[in-house]
């Protein structure tokens, strides 16, 4: 062995100069003076009190001046014009199949007939709602209305 290679037991510890943040010294790790240096310091975060008064979604949801009824579908009367022919019966499941309204869930939704356009053939409408104007085209065009009590809303 030779001197350069010797090591001594107990090396010098190195001193704390500045006794900021851990090792016990001065603050005890409690950083400055304040509140934040004093026992039960116990602040709640910024965002959780952001999250406390935030209001509360309650009841039917985002879309709460939206109707719980379900609405019929609207159907003009130039539309049942182009694809029906004189003397053809019209209700809502004719309607899905000739492609003027489109069923929800696999259901057949509820028609309301608008009074919109002209009518020049005799049609027979039967299970579906229908406004005063188109109730004088129809019948007026020759064709009539037979009229059922529904659930659904106008």
């Amino acid at each position: 062995m030779q001197t350069h290679q010797l090591k001594r037991n107990h090396p010098n510890r190195k001193r704390m100069i500045v006794a900021r943040g851990g090792h016990r010294g001065k603050t005890s790790g409690r950083g400055g003076k304040g509140q934040t240096a004093r026992a039960g310091n116990k602040r709640r975060p910024e965002w959780r009190d952001i999250i406390k008064r935030l209001p509360k979604l309650r009841g039917r949801g985002v879309n709460s001046h939206k109707s719980i009824q379900t609405k019929p579908v609207i159907v003009n009367l130039n539309a049942i014009e182009e694809i029906f022919a004189n003397g053809d019966k019209v209700t809502p499941a004719i309607l899905m199949e000739n492609g003027v309204i489109a069923t929800v869930s696999g259901k057949v939704q509820a028609v309301k007939i608008l009074g919109g356009g002209e009518l020049t053939k005799g049609i027979k409408v039967s299970g579906c709602k229908v406004s005063e104007a188109a109730k004088s085209k129809i019948e007026k065009a020759g064709g009539s209305i037979e009229i059922i009590k529904s659930k659904v809303a106008s």
